[in-house]
């Protein structure tokens, strides 16, 4: 019997309540892992509100990403040892004290990095570096517009950019979150809650950008497009504004330019290979390292769900199981 934090009614965030669970042995091709750090993303909110793409019966333990240790091993084959480092992603089942979950989501802690980056590096970074290395082709020199700036993808991608050698706008929607963009990098900051943003754009980026990184989505997205120039790509990653923008489709015509939605599955094989290699290094070295913003007990994961709800994070928000 573990703690677990259970969603037994899909709703707000305050109908997620901690209580004793019954996890089950790890299984053939199943890990038992002890988790130690988890992670709030924005589709965990989602999730608990019935609000995402796909739906999730109820009871169910929310959570997608977590960092622990295992403890239990459920067939020879499975790759892990008990004692092994481990991080892990899945649709849910995170905000736990102990999870089970198929021995092909999880991935070795590599040496050097420390549970709370691995436990908030996993989904954010990850996106993050797929979508520009692979989607946006991001070179040394471009110049990249980051929207949701200050969020956990947004705020990731803001440092993975800069590390590519790109030039950063970060726009968000306060000073708090921009001043977190600044310190990761970013050169021009845009609060697009006091500002036009296709003004701004025009006026901090006169000659276009090459690339812009849309997980906001919503009425950002157009005026964002439109601050491209001839040949940019718009890659879009999500909506977590909660709208999805209807993008009048003259403008990838006479602009000349490219709207590409990004998943991982997309990745061709050698390039998820080389991207996954590449962030490892940037991590192991601490050129680039997860900005965690708050930090919440496993007692107060209704609190942190609504914190991500309502667009207080800047970076990632993590629960401490330890």
């Amino acid at each position: 019997m573990v703690r677990a934090a259970i969603c037994r009614a899909h709703g707000p965030p305050e109908g997620v309540r901690v209580e004793d669970h019954t996890v089950a042995p790890a299984g053939p091709g199943q890990v038992g892992v002890r988790v130690s750090t988890a992670a709030v993303n924005f589709p965990d909110v989602l999730l608990v509100a019935d609000d995402y793409q796909v739906s999730i019966d109820t009871p169910f333990v929310p959570g997608s990403e977590f960092a622990g240790v295992v403890d239990e091993v459920g067939s020879p084959g499975t790759g892990f040892t008990v004692g092994d480092r481990v991080t892990g992603t899945g649709m849910h089942g995170a905000f736990a004290q102990r999870v089970v979950v198929n021995a092909s989501s999880l991935s070795p802690i590599p040496d050097g990095i420390d549970d709370v980056t691995a436990g908030a590096a996993g989904v954010a970074h990850r996106t993050a570096y797929h979508s520009l290395r692979s989607v946006g082709r991001v070179q040394s020199g471009d110049e990249v517009v980051v929207l949701g700036a200050g969020g956990g993808v947004g705020l990731a991608a803001v440092q993975i950019a800069v590390a590519l050698g790109a030039v950063v706008t970060a726009v968000a929607s306060s000073t708090e979150k921009l001043d977190a963009a600044a310190c990761h990098g970013a050169m021009r900051l845009i609060d697009h809650t006091a500002d036009d943003l296709r003004a701004a754009l025009r006026e901090h980026l006169p000659e276009g950008a090459d690339v812009v990184l849309d997980p906001v989505g919503g009425m950002l997205s157009e005026p964002a497009l439109r601050s491209l120039r001839r040949r940019g790509r718009f890659v879009t990653v999500g909506f977590a504004s909660g709208v999805i923008p209807r993008i009048p489709l003259n403008l990838i015509l006479l602009k000349g330019v490219q709207l590409m939605g990004f998943q991982f599955q997309d990745v061709p094989a050698d390039e998820y290979a080389r991207n996954e290699r590449e962030l490892r290094e940037l991590l192991t070295s601490g050129r680039v390292k997860p900005h965690v913003g708050a930090v919440f007990p496993l007692d107060d994961i209704a609190a942190a769900l609504r914190h991500v709800r309502d667009g207080c994070a800047i970076g990632k928000v993590l629960i401490d199981l330890r």
